[in-house]
């Protein structure tokens, strides 16, 4: 770790936005994007860790081959409550409401977002949504799968309506903070900050956000119009009633597929800065990164239909949803080969965040390469709706959005906090992490690929050796996660003060106080040059020297 002189030029260090206002209502009526970001980082990491111990429990039950501590409809409300909180409260929200909105405007030289009430608004609608779904669970729960799927939550028991209407509330945060967001890149950039000098993150944050706008609404109509039938009756999705229960299908993955971008994007984004700054060279292949987010933007549109290969529908939609299913790969695999083209030959520091961002590449990559498995028809047809499906998923999600984010906790912590974590144990988190994961989920690839059905709270003998290695690796992946918590949370009692510049970044935000001050920036940054151009240190940012 390199810890440069904090550079100030000719301003005094300020009271910090932490300290600017006091009072618990300072904080609940606040616009300022920062301590908006920490309330959602909160919210999130809370969310994060109820659906944990959620997962954890599945992994309990599936120990032995027996029912040992929940029945079967117990185990489908803990893996439906699971999933539908992980997604819809923790993942999707997870980095574009915490860290985007912490960090957007300092990356682009801004005080604030465009629409700073409107954030604030975001955020109380997140809440609402947050405290609906909880009334379900507390209200009895649902079985339904965190999918939804018609005909079974259009008939069953339990609080799915309930649940639908939260679903539906949170998908009305994400669209107004992608519309701030994206007035914010367009509006608020300074002097200077042209297109092709963007920050990474700001670039990924931006594709995010554009898929938030456009395909939340179909998400919203799909589960409302699923409440209206289980309330009133109306036949959309319940073939009893002259629904068509496919078409719920189109509707859910026409939003759910381009959901998978807006978790992962953002993890793009914090990787790419993460890999440079602490490999100490500038990324390779800016323009193809950059432009290849909004190539996966637009992609993610169009492939929905390879989630539907065993629904019924035409051998020419396969082929073609097959097809653009490998299409999409393609500007992934532009974003991993830049990365590891910006390592080789890099000065390497095998810093927390460091760490975090190359387990990354590993977890992701795995995910990335057996999704072509499931974008295969022929293959498809054999591993649907097994564990390798529950693989794949984790591998691409956790083993990408998740371990990028807690990359980007461990890199951006002291500039939000003002307080250092420790190294060491920060390093034994990722090494508790990175073996916990793979034995939680890489054994899950064989499960499915032998024709262990997902969704299951009982099974076969022959599947119990990989059952019980995945939920021991759980223990250990759990056991990682406290530690990573440890390593921050302490921090900010007994962490050491963080230099304004300590990773020697480049970018706006390196250039603040650590916290920063209430309104960002003593005066309008003029940027000059790549925020990636470590050979011109001390000529990028003109303003602060």
């Amino acid at each position: 770790m390199s810890n440069a002189p904090a550079q100030h030029g000719k301003h005094e260090r300020e009271v910090d936005y932490l300290r600017a206002k006091r009072g618990l209502m300072s904080w609940l009526v606040t616009v300022d994007h920062k301590r908006l970001g920490i309330m959602y980082l909160a919210s999130v990491l809370f969310f994060f860790l109820i659906a944990g111990v959620l997962a954890l429990t599945i992994r309990a039950e599936l120990l032995t081959p027996e029912q040992d501590y929940l029945t079967a409809l117990q185990y489908n409300q803990v893996m439906t409550l699971h999933g539908a909180m992980m997604v819809f409260l923790f993942i999707i929200p997870a980095v574009p409401a915490a860290l985007g909105n912490f960090f957007l405007p300092l990356h682009l030289g801004a005080k604030d977002v465009a629409f700073p009430k409107l954030n604030l608004l975001s955020f109380y609608v997140f809440s609402a949504a947050a405290l609906m779904l909880i009334g379900a669970i507390i209200g009895g729960g649902m079985d339904t799968g965190w999918t939804f799927y018609t005909p079974y939550s259009t008939t069953t028991g339990g609080m799915v309506t309930l649940a639908l209407l939260g679903v539906f509330v949170a998908g009305f945060s994400s669209i107004l903070t992608g519309v701030n967001f994206v007035v914010t890149v367009h509006k608020m950039r300074a002097p200077g900050l042209t297109w092709d000098r963007l920050p990474l993150f700001v670039w990924a944050i931006y594709a995010t956000a554009v898929i938030q706008i456009l395909a939340t609404p179909v998400l919203a109509i799909t589960v409302l119009l699923t409440s209206l039938e289980r309330i009133f009756g109306i036949g959309i999705f319940d073939p009893a009633l002259g629904g068509d229960p496919v078409l719920f299908q189109h509707f859910f993955w026409f939003y759910s597929h381009p959901a998978v971008y807006i978790m992962i994007l953002p993890g793009f984004g914090i990787v790419s800065e993460v890999l440079t700054i602490h490999s100490r060279k500038h990324i390779f292949g800016y323009k193809a990164i950059a432009l290849s987010s909004v190539a996966i933007a637009v992609i993610s549109f169009i492939v929905w239909g390879h989630h539907m290969f065993v629904s019924g529908q035409s051998e020419l939609a396969g082929v073609l949803f097959s097809f653009l299913t490998f299409a999409v790969a393609v500007p992934t695999a532009i974003k991993v080969f830049s990365w590891v083209a910006t390592l080789y030959g890099g000065s390497i520091i095998f810093t927390t965040p460091m760490l975090y961002s190359l387990i990354f590449l590993w977890t992701f990559t795995i995910g990335g390469v057996t999704g072509l498995y499931l974008g295969t028809l022929s293959t498809d047809i054999h591993l649907h709706d097994t564990y390798f499906v529950v693989a794949h998923f984790h591998y691409v999600m956790m083993g990408g959005l998740v371990i990028a984010f807690i990359s980007g906790l461990f890199h951006w912590w002291g500039k939000m906090t003002g307080k250092m974590f420790h190294e060491t144990s920060g390093k034994i988190s990722a090494l508790l992490v990175f073996i916990g994961f793979n034995m939680t989920f890489g054994t899950q690839f064989f499960l499915g690929h032998q024709g262990m059905p997902r969704r299951y709270y009982a099974y076969l003998d022959e599947y119990q050796l990989l059952h019980q290695i995945s939920t021991y690796g759980s223990w250990v992946l759990a056991a990682g996660f406290l530690f990573a918590s440890w390593s921050l949370f302490t921090a900010l009692w007994n962490g050491k003060p963080a230099a304004d510049n300590y990773y020697d970044g480049l970018s706006l935000e390196w250039q603040t106080q650590s916290p920063p001050i209430e309104h960002n920036f003593h005066d309008t940054p003029h940027v000059h040059g790549s925020p990636y151009d470590f050979a011109e240190i001390d000529k990028s940012i003109e303003g602060y020297h």
